[in-house]
């Protein structure tokens, strides 16, 4: 009888320890998969400054759990000038934290549109906006609800309105202080490989122009079109807009410190020359004391003169340009009893030792080559001593594209240089050319369509070359962008004669005025250099 009860004892004491040891690890799970599920996994907390004075803008909490909640604290800067986004499209993205090499995209929506007020006082860009903002409140905290998959970033929401992004590669976000200047953030707005920039239209833009003809001193008389008398100023106000993208504003600090002790070199003819011109005035926008901007052998512009080397003295930079109207030497052949002008296509022109070294070399030719002496081809081409006698004139084109290619290819440190050939850019003569009578006087505004898929010959030969050159260059294409504008030339505003109504003498359809659409030209310049800029911080 006692060994019975014994047995039954031990029996329940069993089975109630079995039933406590279920229940807790039932509950342990229970209770970790709960905690798992409901709490953010952080790794730190990175505190990033994006102005100039050294005082915290902005907070940036990075993210590295699955599913998590993306908080951005914001204080007020009472020297700040603020940072408008527009809401719902916005471009600038996020700041991802600082030391992490892996960008993410951000995916999905609309195309996104920048706010001219999209940069602070230092130039840059703001990632979540300012005391201004529509819609967001600057006090406190800014929610935006992510779901982080990989390395896809989907924004769902901030405040009380939906936001919807176009792709958006967010990048190592730096900020670099030299001497009390700004110098560079790594993000990028948009992959430069997936807009193409020459696709758009015409906005009118009352922000417009970015420079006026008298804050700018070097306008030549030949492009100074208000100058001349020009009375419209609606050819001023149009801003280039691309397809499915944006280009930054042109930011005339920014750009100065991207050629920080550079030398950045355009080498071409007079539409070369008129860009040249258009990028000295608009860097002059950031230049406090003009006397330190001079040229260096104290020459004044003018069309008599071809070469010229402005120097930046507090950034320590030169911006030069370098006449050669066909990239290749011009020469003088004996055919007989007489010495001619002759084209040596086999030869680079002479200037080149003034070209080496440069930091960043813009060329061009394209309008010389449609003159009637080199359109006819006799007697005008020459390789080594022979003068063809006919020649026809795409095939010299090609022929002479050739020999600067393998110069650049020879001559060029790719390490060194960023190399760059611009499109040829449109004339716009009606009734007749240039020497026959052709004009544009009446025209006031951007033309409403333009043919856009025929690509003129000579850029399909340029874009031929550049992809068989060991060298990488940037095609600058700006034909498309101004096709539109035969507003933009000089017409019969290009000397001060022209202030009389419809001058008798030869109108000028071919070169543009400033301010006006070499600016743009600019702008897309700035683009690339922007982000080849950023570029090469990633793979740093």
């Amino acid at each position: 009888m006692e060994k019975h009860k014994s047995f039954s004892f031990k029996s329940t004491k069993f089975l109630l320890l079995f039933f406590t040891l279920s229940f807790s690890l039932i509950l342990l799970t229970f209770l970790s998969y709960w905690s798992i599920k409901a709490t953010p996994s952080f790794h730190k907390q990175t505190h990033l400054q994006l102005n100039n004075n050294n005082k915290p803008l902005l907070q940036v909490q990075t993210l590295t759990g699955f599913g998590s909640n993306f908080s951005a604290h914001r204080e007020k800067d009472p020297n700040s000038s603020g940072a408008s986004l527009r809401n719902p499209n916005v471009s600038s993205g996020f700041v991802e934290k600082l030391g992490n090499s892996s960008g993410f995209d951000v995916k999905p929506g609309n195309s996104s549109e920048v706010d001219e007020k999209s940069e602070d006082s230092s130039g840059f860009l703001s990632p979540l906006g300012s005391e201004e903002d529509e819609g967001v409140e600057s006090d406190g905290d800014i929610d935006i609800d992510v779901d982080l998959h990989g390395n896809e970033l989907t924004v769902t929401e901030v405040g009380d309105g939906n936001l919807t992004y176009s792709q958006v590669n967010v990048v190592n976000s730096t900020v670099i202080e030299e001497n009390g200047s700004i110098l560079s953030e790594k993000i990028e707005e948009k992959r430069i490989d997936e807009c193409d920039v020459s696709r758009g239209r015409w906005v009118f833009e009352e922000s417009y122009p970015l420079y006026t003809n008298s804050s700018c001193p070097f306008i030549d008389e030949g492009f100074n079109c208000l100058g001349n008398g020009r009375l419209d100023k609606n050819y001023l106000k149009w801003r280039w807009q691309p397809h499915g993208c944006d280009i930054p504003r042109f930011n005339a600090t920014k750009m100065l410190e991207l050629i920080r002790g550079k030398r950045l070199v355009f080498v071409g003819d007079s539409i070369n020359r008129n860009q040249w011109e258009s990028l000295l005035c608009l860097l002059m926008g950031a230049i406090q004391d003009p006397k330190k901007v001079y040229e260096t052998r104290r020459r004044k512009i003018t069309k008599g003169k071809g070469n010229y080397c402005f120097r930046f003295v507090d950034y320590q930079c030169t911006l030069e340009f370098y006449v050669t109207h066909f990239l290749v030497h011009e020469s003088k052949a004996r055919i007989g009893s007489k010495r001619v002008p002759t084209l040596q296509i086999d030869r680079i022109d002479r200037g080149t030792a003034r070209w080496r070294g440069a930091d960043i070399l813009i060329f061009n030719t394209a309008n010389w080559w449609t003159h009637s002496k080199t359109q006819a081809g006799i007697n005008y081409y020459q390789e080594g001593s022979q003068v063809h006698a006919h020649l026809d004139a795409t095939e010299a084109f090609r022929r002479a594209l050739r020999t600067w290619a393998l110069w650049v290819d020879r001559h060029v440190n790719p390490q060194k240089t960023r190399v760059f050939f611009r499109s040829s850019a449109p004339s716009h003569f009606r009734g007749g050319q240039w020497n026959a009578g052709g004009h544009c006087k009446e025209a006031i505004r951007p033309l409403d369509e333009v043919v856009m898929d025929v690509i003129p010959r000579k850029d399909l030969i340029v874009t031929e070359v550049i992809k068989r050159m060991r060298t990488p260059v940037t095609f600058l294409n700006v034909t498309a962008v101004s096709s539109y504008r035969i507003d933009g030339h000089p017409s019969v505003y290009g000397g001060k004669s022209s202030n009389r109504r419809y001058s008798s003498r030869v109108e000028d359809c071919s070169h543009w005025c400033l301010p006006g659409v070499p600016d743009t030209w600019n702008e897309l310049l700035y683009y690339h250099v922007l982000s080849n800029h950023i570029k090469d911080w990633n793979r740093s």
